[in-house]
């Protein structure tokens, strides 16, 4: 073990590029990055229209998994993109700046987990941010992570905030301040035009330190233990093993999926799903790989008489002229990535919070842009928030280039089926309404023939997909929580010196997008690992959905 670092990383995505940054400054803290992609140096990884091609095709930045039959979408399985090197998925996400409802964290302080409320996690929210309208009570001007608000003047964005209104919903200009509830404008992690990801926030700026190495295309197999404590990690790169000793802690950050991965190919895990793979049990915990929770997803789309949406935009030889352009320029279509106003709603006025969200998105959307649709359109993307079905991760094999299996069990309660299906009438209704008449013609999807409650639900287990928010499979617990991987500190209970740092360790799902939350909670833990003084609470009211202050 000649090479020998304080802390060990695995895996450059969202939360590893703010541990490495974090832990770095000191300039003497010798951190190890390993990244099993390769470097963020992609045009369509820089130019916020080049989403769409990215979160289609399985490659360089995308390791484009598939669930195992899912038995309530009628065995169907699922496409599922997650980010590969630099910045992880948020190198290929929609960019979408959303921290989730004040009370998901409350929930989980509620849960026997100190330190989680939302009072305690909003200091490392505006930590982290640079808002570009300047810190306030809700927000950070002076962080890494660059967050914009929506800017493209396409008039289906505002038409749609009109039109929610119009159906009596609430509006907002801010999902992140006071007011989460109702129809408004997105903020996004763009700068400047750019796509301002974890890497580029982060890590940039931390690869100029001395003490941070940094490993592409580093897969790893193992995580070293002995006596009970983690001392290195086994990595192919090039073909070649090699080994890595840490003498702080190792910290795991592949994401939801291949963080229980991991632990399970070093023998951390549930004996029956290791031993099957002749793996040996090292640390038995019957928490490793369960508790997987995702956004379902169902997009409703109309055709549009003007053309003004995504076909339009790049048709013919608009697609290369809108990439010279930004590349030459950073000027034009490329600069937006067709997505910029949504809401929060409730499927039920009797709940505390909204459980479901729409995204707008200028383009006909089917089956994640596989296939493409020869018309002007727009969808809204309607996602349930907080599923009660839970899934798991598992081992296909021993070996580490193998995919992991998935089983996300979309769909398995009835409060599920009854939330995506109020999500498809909440929708249609809005699109009805007099501010999109300018903008909406015929129904494509579901269409005119999808009218009744058992239709609605046969076409959503025909066409629901992932909106690629997985968590919860190496989720914190209190004491006495049987399936708790990590405790509130993140350690690996019955470990020492490894910790579980990115999405999976959230118990559960947070009210939206998941990338902010994963680098708060990054932000949160480096903290800790340095052995600072957490930031104290944040009181900043909330509206609660009933005109009601809460802290």
């Amino acid at each position: 073990m000649a090479d020998r670092f304080d802390y060990i990383i695995i895996g450059a995505g969202s939360a590893g590029c703010v541990l490495a940054a974090r832990l770095t400054e000191d300039g003497t803290t010798k951190v190890l990055l390993l990244e099993a992609g390769g470097k963020d140096n992609s045009i369509l990884v820089k130019m916020p229209a080049g989403v769409g091609n990215l979160i289609k095709a399985k490659g360089d930045y995308n390791w484009g998994f598939w669930t195992e039959e899912e038995p309530h979408l009628e065995n169907r399985k699922l496409w599922w993109p997650r980010g590969k090197g630099w910045g992880g998925s948020s190198s290929i996400n929609g960019m979408i700046y959303i921290r989730g409802h004040a009370r998901d964290y409350d929930q989980w302080r509620q849960m026997g987990l100190t330190g989680w409320g939302y009072a305690d996690v909003l200091p490392y929210f505006k930590r982290s941010e640079g808002f570009e309208g300047g810190a306030d009570a809700w927000h950070g001007g002076e962080g890494p992570l660059h967050v914009s608000r929506a800017s493209t003047p396409n008039p289906i964005y505002k038409a749609a905030i009109d039109a929610g209104a119009q159906a009596g919903h609430l509006t907002t200009k801010d999902f992140n301040g006071f007011q989460q509830e109702g129809w408004g404008p997105y903020q996004l992690t763009v700068k400047d035009g750019e796509r301002w990801s974890a890497a580029k926030a982060y890590l940039y700026p931390a690869l100029k330190r001395p003490n941070l190495t940094c490993v592409t295309g580093a897969r790893t197999s193992r995580i070293l233990l002995e006596k009970g404590r983690a001392i290195g990690v086994e990595y192919i790169v090039d073909g070649q093993v090699v080994t890595a000793h840490a003498d702080g802690e190792v910290l795991v950050s592949a994401g939801a999926v291949q963080s229980p991965q991991i632990l399970q190919l070093s023998g951390i895990g549930a004996a029956g799903d290791l031993t099957p793979h002749g793996i040996k049990v090292q640390h038995e915990l019957n928490g490793v790989g369960q508790n997987l929770q995702d956004h379902l997803d169902a997009c409703l789309s109309w055709e549009c008489p003007q053309p003004i949406t995504a076909y339009s935009m790049t048709k013919g030889l608009k697609t290369l002229a809108t990439g010279l352009n930004y590349l030459l320029f950073k000027q034009g279509n490329g600069r937006q990535q067709m997505l910029e106003s949504g809401a929060f709603l409730r499927s039920r006025p009797d709940l505390d919070r909204p459980d479901l969200q729409i995204h707008t998105v200028l383009a006909i959307m089917q089956q994640h842009g596989k296939v493409s649709v020869g018309k002007d359109g727009f969808t809204f993307h309607v996602c349930q928030l907080r599923p009660e079905s839970r899934g798991h991760v598992g081992l296909r094999s021993a070996d580490p280039t193998d995919d992991p299996t998935i089983f996300a069990n979309y769909l398995a309660t009835e409060e599920d089926r009854r939330a995506m299906r109020e999500g498809v009438k909440i929708a249609r209704d809005v699109a009805s309404q007099a501010a999109l008449d300018p903008y909406r013609t015929s129904e494509y999807s579901p269409g005119a023939a999808v009218k009744t409650d058992a239709e609605i639900d046969a076409w959503l287990r025909q066409t629901a997909e992932t909106i690629y928010h997985p968590v919860g499979t190496c989720r914190m617990g209190a004491a006495g929580d049987g399936l708790a991987v990590v405790d509130g500190d993140l350690k690996v209970i019955g470990l020492e010196g490894l910790r579980v740092v990115d999405a999976s360790v959230m118990p559960t799902l947070i009210g939206g997008n998941t990338n902010a939350p994963t680098m708060m909670i990054a932000e949160k833990i480096a903290d800790v690992l340095r052995g600072r003084p957490l930031l104290a609470p944040d009181e900043a009211p909330v509206f609660d959905g009933e005109g009601i202050r809460a802290a």
